[in-house]
């Protein structure tokens, strides 16, 4: 039986901004790995604790999602930063949900950067590696930290290169440039919200290795992981949707 993994975004409240919390509760029976804010882009310590206690009562994987200090831009706003600072700010947020993880008896499975981090380093190989570097750094006494990358990506190679465990993501809610890289937000039609789409996509990512960019063009993917953002509005339904879909074509869900 073909598997796949199934990830959302999630802890991404903080202090008085707690609506997400209801939505990652809604979201968590549905998903095998929870990728959790840690402070920087989203989240905070109580907001963190929170989300690794109902992940863990959920059964779901742990994951950490480091992203650049940008609170009011949500992360997802570039940000000129040097290999050394990427790998400093991935040992500061990592660290501290795994200081969460450790206090609830149990460990982190994997590290996926968040917006503009993720896409700046998805291009970038010296980003890249300054990210594997400081997820390196953290695998230690047998606490093994997968990245999660985009397929075909910088993030991957440097995977490679520092030689860290590592899992090909592809999204269910966001469009693809012919080059497979991620269409900007910036950009119309960039987030998908039609649900019978995010669903086809999904299941034809995962069976078939193929997407469709938004110019028409088939291209290839590697899905080990397929990723729903928590803060889409049609969250919830996708992930109840690509859960039910994959199972009919005898498809399995586990994590990383």
């Amino acid at each position: 039986m073909k598997s796949v993994d199934l990830n959302c975004d999630l802890g991404e409240s903080f202090g008085a901004y707690t609506d997400l919390l209801a939505v990652d509760t809604k979201v968590l029976p549905y998903i095998s790995s929870a990728n959790i804010a840690c402070g920087f882009h989203a989240g905070d310590p109580l907001v963190m604790q929170k989300t690794v206690r109902v992940a863990l009562s959920s059964g779901v994987s742990l994951g950490a999602h480091p992203g650049l200090p940008d609170l009011a831009g949500f992360g997802r706003r570039n940000m000129s930063i040097s290999p050394e600072e990427a790998e400093s700010y991935i040992i500061y947020q990592v660290g501290a949900l795994q200081a969460f993880a450790f206090a609830e008896g149990a460990s982190l499975r994997h590290v996926k950067p968040h917006g503009a981090l993720y896409n700046m380093a998805a291009k970038d190989l010296k980003l890249a590696e300054g990210i594997c570097r400081g997820i390196s750094r953290l695998c230690k006494n047998g606490n093994e930290l997968v990245l999660v990358g985009l397929y075909g990506s910088q993030l991957i190679e440097a995977a490679k290169k520092v030689g860290i465990p590592y899992a090909c993501e592809v999204f269910a809610d966001r469009a693809y440039n012919d080059d497979g890289s991620l269409v900007s937000r910036s950009l119309p039609n960039a987030v998908i919200h039609n649900e019978e789409e995010a669903v086809s996509r999904s299941v034809r990512m995962v069976r078939d290795g193929i997407v469709t960019s938004v110019s028409g063009k088939e291209i290839p993917v590697q899905a080990d992981t397929i990723c729903v953002h928590g803060d889409n509005p049609s969250a919830i339904a996708f992930v109840q949707k690509i859960r039910a879909a994959l199972a009919s074509e005898n498809i399995e869900i586990s994590h990383l």
